[in-house]
């Protein structure tokens, strides 16, 4: 039997799960997704094969749970971020800063590695959504604006944020691209923030 390093039996089935899906997330972003195996996610954790199968039953069900999971940590810090904004235009603010931070730590990464694996379309179609789902409170925020076009004003400064996530990720420093990408919202949506508050 197994040590069993948890005050309880369903702390350490909860324990294991955990180390499994840090395992296929790894072997996930390095080796890519047709390497996302139980046999190999439970040599990475240090488990056997027939220990994985009791929480995932193939490797489609590991991909899947990766898919919920790699968008569920993002989303949590993104809405502790977004908490404590005061305002559209702060959380517009905190959402850019917050997910530059993400972007700097590699939280992205398996997102990106799961978009670019040639998925079955159910599982593409579930990464759209997530995507949305996670990107909607910064939409929401660029909609109470009140800016022209909203939608498409949402997009184009989002592609601000990819080119800045880019930058980041290629080394330049995440101070740096954090300063100069928010000094271009402002500019881009501060004139309008003010014009709203003046009105009210």
């Amino acid at each position: 039997m197994p040590k069993i390093n948890a005050s309880t039996v369903a702390e350490h089935r909860a324990q294991q799960r955990e180390a499994l899906i840090r395992a296929a997330i790894d072997i996930l972003v390095n080796e890519g997704a047709a390497a996302v195996t139980p046999a190999a996610v439970g040599a990475r954790a240090g488990l056997a094969r027939s220990s994985v199968y009791q929480y995932f039953d193939s490797s489609a069900a590991l991909l899947a749970t990766i898919t919920e999971e790699a968008f569920r940590r993002s989303d949590e810090a993104l809405s502790r971020a977004l908490a404590a904004a005061n305002g559209p235009l702060e959380r517009v603010e905190a959402f850019f800063q917050e997910s530059l931070r993400l972007g700097a730590e590699g939280a992205h990464q398996p997102a990106v590695a799961l978009m670019n694996a040639g998925l079955p379309p159910a599982c593409q179609q579930r990464l759209m959504e997530l995507h949305l789902e996670q990107v909607e409170p910064f939409r929401a925020a660029v909609r109470e604006l009140g800016v022209p076009e909203p939608a498409l004003t949402a997009d184009l400064i989002a592609g601000m944020l990819h080119t800045a996530l880019a930058a980041v990720e290629n080394g330049t420093p995440l101070d740096t691209v954090t300063q100069r990408t928010l000094a271009l919202v402002r500019r881009c949506l501060g004139s309008r923030a003010t014009t709203r508050r003046q009105e009210r």
